[in-house]
């Protein structure tokens, strides 16, 4: 039997008798108490699915990536949404949103509440947060910050209940911060955590966990060491360096002549920040030697803005669509003939799946723990 399994008996049965979770995300581990049974067996039954791959889940999905608008106030480098998506623009309906939420919420641990876009530029995402966070499930976002310099946002962000933000800063000066962050301007981010920081202070609220979030690249790497300074005199709670994938705009490989320049331009010079082991001097990525470690057909959908159902975050062009919750329900897309199909065909040779022989998780050092190459708790109350 591999450590591997073994580790999942032992967390079921330990929350089968304490009724208590753990679930890491972005190597942040989130806690979760008295949680009813029929979300535990669920659990432990998509859990245990992975090791089967069944082309009928065994159960609902535990984590839900929702995309609350696909636009932006910036026009960051290698993002789809600065290249141009094939499908249309616009925010989610704050009553689609409650008719997912109230399908899915006796299973759902986590809620990652963002894709393609800004989202707290969503005029409903507040109510969006605390309404899912009445039915119990916990919230992660992430932001480029700049609302938050208005203090009643920051203010209504704090109240929400959100449990972690993530704001992105990829430089500590202007000159490194727009370099990708193109439009953005640093001292209103830094104003914008300020006033997080500052709103929880007095609200006493211990959320939401601040994870300042530093993508390392060829023209900022220099800067890390100076990160932890700035992040504790920020007063946040985590400080994350996340590598880049770059091919994040380009998932399909259409445009492969611009990879060569990406590289160049953005892929830091460090082998530790780097996502991806390489061979052939640097060329080419390592493939694993075995299935890739993704989750996404069996625990966790990705949902757009206007409800289409697809299988991840990289399907930005929306390649593989299941339904869309504007015509039907999400139990019968989920347990559907589409995501069936899918799954089979992964499970049979995921290697044919466009969508997933270029992704990052099949790649060494691609999957999602892995791309978070440096973490540091400054608040000891969430380590």
């Amino acid at each position: 039997m591999s450590n591997s399994l073994m580790s999942k008996l032992y967390k079921a049965a330990r929350a089968l008798t304490t009724r208590s979770v753990v679930i890491e995300c972005d190597r942040i581990p989130f806690e979760f108490h008295q949680v009813p049974l029929r979300k535990i067996l669920n659990w432990i039954l998509v859990e245990t699915s992975i090791f089967i791959k069944p082309e009928k889940p065994w159960g609902w999905p535990t984590h839900i990536m929702i995309e609350p608008t696909t636009l932006c106030n910036l026009r960051c480098a290698l993002c789809p949404v600065s290249e141009g998506m094939n499908r249309h623009k616009g925010h989610m309906d704050f009553e689609l949103f409650k008719k997912l939420i109230d399908e899915v919420k006796d299973y759902v641990f986590l809620i990652l509440l963002w894709d393609w876009g800004e989202p707290f530029i969503n005029p409903y995402i507040y109510d969006m947060i605390s309404y899912a966070k009445d039915k119990g499930i916990k919230i992660i976002s992430s932001t480029n910050g700049h609302v938050f310099a208005e203090e009643e946002n920051a203010k209504k962000l704090v109240q929400s209940g959100i449990d972690t933000v993530i704001v992105a800063l990829d430089g500590i000066t202007q000159k490194t911060y727009e370099r990708y962050r193109r439009s953005g301007d640093l001292e209103t981010v830094l104003e914008g955590i300020r006033k997080i920081a500052a709103k929880k202070r007095a609200l006493h609220s211990q959320i939401p966990l601040i994870n300042l979030r530093f993508m390392a690249m060829k023209h900022n790497e220099h800067e890390i060491p100076e990160l932890k300074k700035l992040a504790q005199s920020l007063e946040v709670d985590v400080l994350s360096i996340k590598t880049l994938n770059p091919h994040a705009s380009d998932t399909y490989f259409e445009n492969r002549a611009a990879k060569k320049e990406i590289y160049n331009v953005f892929v830091p010079k460090s082998a530790h920040f780097q996502r991806f082991k390489y061979v052939d001097n640097g060329k080419n990525r390592t493939y694993l030697r075995r299935d890739p470690p993704c989750k996404n057909l069996w625990n966790a959908p990705t949902i757009h803005w206007d409800g289409s159902v697809c299988p991840c975050t990289y399907d930005y062009n929306e390649m593989h669509t299941f339904g869309n919750l504007n015509k039907n329900s999400f139990k019968n897309i989920w347990f559907g003939v589409s995501y069936r199909k899918m799954r089979r065909q992964f499970r049979s040779d995921w290697s044919k799946i466009q969508l997933c022989c270029n992704c990052s998780y099949t790649y060494e050092g691609g999957s999602c723990n892995e791309a978070i190459a440096d973490i540091v708790f400054l608040n000891k109350n969430h380590e």
